[in-house]
């Protein structure tokens, strides 16, 4: 299934890297993407990770702060805990709005 698939099936979905403070949504799939610059972490390893830390599909999730001129780390808030990461990780977060 291609990375956008989920995204495609539901137009409202949207990638947590993108977000900004303020905005929140359930975790609806957390995907392992090809690994970018040099030094980045092999794509199982970050899903691995990212599954850890509590990044996991019902999941709340709520952007706290972001790094200065909206850049890295984000600040989230996943259910009870909080997570600092880069932008670039968290795009691999694939969010739905949360229900009013």
């Amino acid at each position: 299934m291609p990375q956008d698939a989920r995204m495609a099936e539901d137009p409202t979905a949207f990638r947590l890297g993108a977000a900004h403070p303020g905005d929140r949504g359930v975790i609806v799939r957390v995907l392992a993407a090809p690994a970018g610059p040099s030094g980045a972490l092999d794509p199982e390893e970050l899903e691995l990770r990212l599954l850890e830390f509590g990044f996991v599909e019902g999941a709340r999730v709520e952007v706290l702060h972001e790094g200065f001129l909206g850049a890295d780390p984000i600040a989230v808030k996943v259910d009870d805990m909080r997570v600092a990461l880069r932008r670039s990780e968290a795009m691999n977060v694939i969010l739905a709005p949360e229900a009013a």
